[in-house]
């Protein structure tokens, strides 16, 4: 199951890389629309430069008639800010131009400044004097420029909500299906269950050693503890507060005779009671999952340490195993429903624990740190009961 993520993983990066060349693309063909139509008003401004220049040196015309023709030309820009000056930089004409209420001789000179550092003027020489023509990128080529990056942003938005829309809604039916799966379980085990218990009920009133009765009911109640656990999944978390050494402290004794004699298990524990708010059964079944696990990854043979530190706020508890360790890649996708290393086993161990701590509020388990051949530590962060 572990090939099946990281064909996944594969997957998104292909993905992903695929919609940044995609971006890339369209942001590089709208600029070179841009750039062409930047051109074209540059183009435009030189024609009425050129032809301002031809009806200023006609000596035809009568004065009159040239400046209504100039003006017209001038005029017939509906797009393009232009202004045109004297040598001395003194504005004669402009177009296109919004002026404020205020200070508008200011205004046209810090315009003057600005089309000057935008765009190379156009000079228009008669034999009498010269003026030159400023110009600026029209409204329609400013927002243009900015339209690829505006349609990135959208676009970008929109694949990230259809993408979490998609998620949550996977996670959803992820949801169904474990507590369905789990309800299911619950159920199926509490007929045998219930009859195991009146057998057992029954060879006490015959001649059966007393130690065989004893161990049978001890098995007895560690499936209807298991039942128990199986029901409470997807069900509402019970906010009761528990002391997190004692919880830890059973679970150490119930895995202590149940795993193989060549794994230490150390308890760093603290010296006063720690309460969290979790349920004790669901939280011990935590721990067995983790210390299981930590079992498997050092083939039955290595150290368990188990260790509490208490925050202002928040209570850690740390499962560490001198085990195989897991590539930083794999921190997260061991969490992940059906992922195993393992011959055998369904990969929903993890899977499991980690819904069960994120169950309540504040609660997270993540791999805290690891190295391959060396240790694993898990994490769990409680939120620490205030009373």
């Amino acid at each position: 199951m572990a090939s099946f993520y990281d064909s996944k993983q594969r997957w998104t990066a292909v993905f992903i890389l695929i919609a940044i060349c995609i971006t890339i693309a369209t942001v590089l063909i709208s600029n070179s629309f841009v750039e062409r139509i930047a051109e074209e008003e540059q183009h435009q401004v030189e024609v009425w430069a050129q032809a301002m220049r031809a009806i200023s040196a006609h000596d035809t015309l009568k004065e009159k008639e040239t400046m209504d023709l100039m003006v017209e030309i001038f005029n017939g820009n509906k797009s393009i800010p232009v202004l045109l000056c004297n040598e001395d930089d003194s504005v004669v004409g402009y177009n296109n131009i919004i002026f404020p209420k205020k200070d508008s001789i200011r205004f046209l000179k810090e315009k003057v400044e600005d089309f000057k550092a935008k765009n190379e003027p156009m000079p228009i020489e008669t034999p009498e004097y010269t003026q030159y023509l400023y110009y600026d990128e029209s409204i329609v080529l400013k927002r243009l420029t900015i339209y690829p990056y505006i349609q990135l942003a959208v676009v970008s938005a929109f694949i990230m909500l259809a993408f979490l829309g998609l998620t949550s809604a996977k996670k959803a039916e992820q949801n169904k299906v474990w507590v369905g799966l789990s309800k299911e379980t619950a159920h199926q085990l509490g007929t045998p269950i219930s009859s195991l218990i009146a057998w057992v009920e029954y060879l006490k009133t015959k001649d059966v050693d007393a130690s065989y009765l004893k161990e049978m009911d001890k098995d007895v109640r560690r499936l209807e503890t298991i039942a128990e656990r199986f029901s409470k999944i997807g069900s509402n978390p019970e906010h009761k507060p528990i002391n997190i050494n004692e919880a830890v402290q059973l679970s150490y004794e119930y895995m202590s005779i149940r795993i193989s004699n060549k794994i230490q298990l150390i308890r760093e524990l603290s010296e006063k009671p720690i309460f969290v708010v979790m349920n004790e059964s669901l939280f011990s079944w935590v721990i067995e999952n983790l210390t299981k696990n930590a079992a498997d990854a050092m083939d039955g043979v290595g150290t368990i340490t188990y260790s509490i530190e208490e925050g202002r706020k928040k209570v850690f508890v740390d499962v560490t195993d001198t085990g195989k360790g897991i590539v930083k890649s794999k921190f997260k996708t061991v969490f992940n429903p059906g992922y195993t290393t393992k011959k055998r086993g369904w990969g929903l161990g993890l899977s499991l624990v980690k819904r069960i701590v994120e169950s309540y509020p504040g609660g997270k388990i993540y791999v805290k740190s690891s190295e391959l051949g060396k240790y694993t530590t898990f994490r769990i962060e409680l939120r620490k009961y205030q009373g």
